[in-house]
C-alpha cells in the first residue's frame, strides 16, 4: 500500500490539522517554560525564641550567638532564632523547665545545671576525670552511645519535652579564685566555695561548704564575702565577669571539672515540627559552631590569661596533694550514687575513655617534651 505524503513510517499522520495544532501548542509552552523564571512560593520563616544561661557580656553567650548565626544564615529564610541573655524570660537555672513546657522554644547552657533533677545530667557536661578531654567526651556522645543515653535520661527517665544537642568542647577549668592561696587539702575544709554539678558533691566530700550559683551572681557573692572562693570556667569568662576585681589568687589545674561541653536545648514538639531539612541544618550548625568554638577558645583564652597576669593576678598551679585528694574524692562520689542509670552512664564512659585515651597515650608524642624544647631552653 502506497503511503500518502502526510503519513509517517509508523502510520501516524505528519501534517493533519489536529497534529499541527498540537505541535504548535507544545512549542509555545516549551518556549514559555524556557523564557519565564521559576516561581518559588515563599514560606514564612519558623521563628524560635531562645535564651542562654549566660550574661550578655560573657564569651559563653557569644558562643551561643555563633550557633544561632549559623542556623539563621544556613536556614536562608526557613528558620529564624532570636537569642536572649540569661534572665530575659526566666532565671538561668529555670531554663530546662521553660523549654520543656514551651515557655521558650530553646536555649543554650550546660547539663550540669540540671544536676538537681538527676545527678546523671552532670555526667553529660562535667564527666569524671577518666584521663580524657572534652573532644573525647563529645566523641563518646557522637560515636560511643552517649547521645542515646542522654536521650534516655531526658525523654524516658525524666519525661522531659526536650531535644538536646551536646556540643562545644571546654578544657579543664581552673580550681578557682581565692582571697589567699590554698596550700593543701586541709586548707579546703570549711571553705565556702561555688561550683556546679558533681563538682558540688566532690567539694562536699573534701569538706567544703558548697554553694551553687549561676555565672552572673558569683563575683558579687565573693565581693560581699558570702563565699571564700569560686570557679566558673575559663580566663575569658572570668576576666569579663570581673573576678580579677575581687580576687588576686587564680589557681589553675583541677580535677573537679576537667572537661565539659555545652547543651543546646529545643522544645521537642517544636523541633519535631520543623521540616527534616531544617532539623538537619540545626544539627550541622551545632557541629560547625562546636568546631569553631574550640578554635576561638584557644586564641581568646590564652590572650585573656596573659591579660589577667598583667593585671596583677597571681596564677598558681593547684598543688599535687589537692589533685590527688580530688581523685580520691571522685572514687567516693561515684561509688556513693546508687542510681542504676547513673552507674550505666559511668560504665559506658569508662569503657570508652579507657580505649580512646589508651590509644592516645600510646600513639601521640609527649607534647610537654616538645614545648620545653622550643620554648623553655635556658
Amino acid at each position: 500500500m502506497k503511503k500518502s505524503p502526510d503519513t509517517l513510517a509508523d502510520g501516524g499522520e505528519a501534517s493533519s490539522p489536529a497534529r499541527r495544532r498540537f505541535l504548535a501548542g507544545a512549542a509555545v509552552a516549551t518556549a514559555a517554560t524556557v523564557a519565564a523564571p521559576a516561581v518559588v512560593r515563599a514560606q514564612a520563616a519558623v521563628r524560635l525564641k531562645f535564651q542562654s544561661t549566660w550574661p550578655n557580656k560573657d564569651i559563653f553567650h557569644e558562643f551561643a550567638s555563633d550557633f544561632v548565626k549559623r542556623v539563621n544564615e544556613m536556614g536562608a529564610g526557613r528558620i529564624q532564632i532570636e537569642l536572649l541573655q540569661a534572665g530575659a524570660v526566666v532565671p538561668a537555672f529555670q531554663l530546662l523547665d521553660a523549654v520543656s513546657t514551651g515557655v521558650l522554644d530553646g536555649g543554650h547552657g550546660v547539663s550540669a545545671y540540671w544536676y538537681g533533677k538527676n545527678k546523671a545530667f552532670s555526667l553529660f557536661g562535667t564527666a569524671p576525670p577518666f584521663g580524657w578531654n572534652a573532644n573525647q567526651l563529645l566523641s563518646w556522645v557522637k560515636y560511643g552511645g552517649g547521645q542515646a543515653l542522654y536521650d534516655e535520661l531526658t525523654q524516658q527517665v525524666l519525661k522531659l519535652n526536650v531535644v538536646g544537642l551536646l556540643t562545644g568542647p571546654m578544657p579543664t577549668q581552673p580550681f578557682g579564685w581565692f582571697k589567699k592561696e590554698i596550700a593543701g587539702p586541709d586548707a579546703i575544709k570549711g571553705l565556702k566555695y561555688r561550683t556546679v554539678g558533681l563538682g558540688a558533691d566532690l567539694g562536699k566530700e573534701m569538706g567544703m561548704a558548697v554553694t551553687i550559683l549561676p555565672g552572673g551572681e558569683i563575683v558579687p557573692a565573693i565581693d560581699r564575702g558570702l563565699i571564700d572562693g569560686a570557679e566558673f570556667n575559663n580566663p575569658s569568662s572570668d576576666k569579663i565577669l570581673g573576678f580579677p576585681d575581687v580576687s588576686k589568687i587564680y589557681m589553675v589545674q583541677s580535677y573537679h571539672q576537667t572537661l565539659e561541653c555545652f547543651e543546646i536545648l529545643f522544645n521537642k514538639r517544636k523541633f519535631e515540627g520543623l521540616p527534616a531539612e531544617v532539623q538537619a541544618i540545626v544539627r550541622y550548625a551545632s557541629e560547625a559552631a562546636s568546631a569553631d568554638m574550640s578554635w576561638k577558645a584557644q586564641d581568646r583564652y590564652s590572650k585573656d590569661l596573659e591579660a589577667i597576669k598583667a593585671a596583677g593576678v597571681k596564677v598558681i598551679e593547684t598543688p599535687k596533694s589537692i589533685l590527688e585528694a580530688q581523685l580520691a574524692a571522685w572514687d567516693k562520689v561515684i561509688a556513693a550514687n546508687p542510681d542504676p542509670f547513673f552507674q550505666k552512664v559511668i560504665e559506658s564512659q569508662k569503657s570508652f575513655a579507657k580505649r580512646v585515651v589508651g590509644m592516645t597515650r600510646e600513639m601521640e608524642a609527649p607534647r610537654d617534651l616538645a614545648y620545653e624544647h622550643f620554648f623553655k631552653q635556658a
